[in-house]
């Protein structure tokens, strides 16, 4: 089973950006990043596709525009850049990923995904 490191977590005020990072151990077809709140379920953020030129990437409606998600094949590492952070994003956020396509899986379930980071927290101050 593929390992998944993150980093990047911590606090930010309202507006502000951060930028977390997951690195897997091994080949990976696709990662996203999903969000937990305290009493709140598991959510997708973004996903993005390993090993294709262009395109791949979906978003959360409530992040598009603000969130970039990127990969770097070499690293086996996907990014995600968040900017003008809201204070309802606090969260812990995780990585994810998948080493095949799902047949009949959206990206944003969480049962798409076969292993997952630790989890960072993230911390939006108003």
């Amino acid at each position: 089973q593929v390992q998944l490191v993150e980093s990047g977590g911590g606090s930010v005020q309202t507006g502000g950006s951060m930028r977390l990072s997951c690195t897997a151990s091994g080949a990976t077809f696709s990662m996203a990043w999903f969000r937990q709140a305290p009493g709140k379920e598991r959510e997708g953020v973004a996903s993005i596709y390993f090993y294709m030129d262009s395109g791949g990437s979906r978003y959360a409606d409530s992040v598009k525009g603000r969130f970039t998600i990127s990969q770097d094949d070499s690293k086996k590492s996907a990014y995600l850049q968040m900017s003008r952070l809201k204070y309802e994003e606090t969260a812990v956020y995780y990585c994810a990923e998948n080493d095949s396509p799902k047949s009949g899986v959206h990206w944003y379930e969480v049962r798409g995904y076969n292993s997952w980071g630790q989890g960072t927290q993230v911390t939006v101050s108003s």
